[in-house]
């Protein structure tokens, strides 16, 4: 005899979905080996990568400050 499924009450439906949302801004997911794998997505400051951002912001002090000596002009 199959066993009956409960249906999920509203608030357990709200804090899956919640947990799913949170896992996509943390998560991507990419494919390694042929297998489909969760990495953590880069930093990103107004939508281009944190390095990026770094390299065009940046004053040549603050670089050496941060060890940062072979992005220096």
């Amino acid at each position: 005899m199959a066993k009956i499924k409960k249906k999920l009450s509203a608030s357990v439906k709200a804090a899956r979905r919640e947990a799913k949302l949170d896992r996509q801004e943390k998560y991507e997911t990419v494919f390694m080996s042929g297998k489909q794998v969760r990495v953590k997505r880069q930093k990103s400051l107004d939508g281009i990568p944190a390095d990026e951002f770094i390299n065009q912001n940046a004053d040549a002090i603050w670089l050496h400050q941060n060890g940062m000596w072979d992005q220096i002009d």
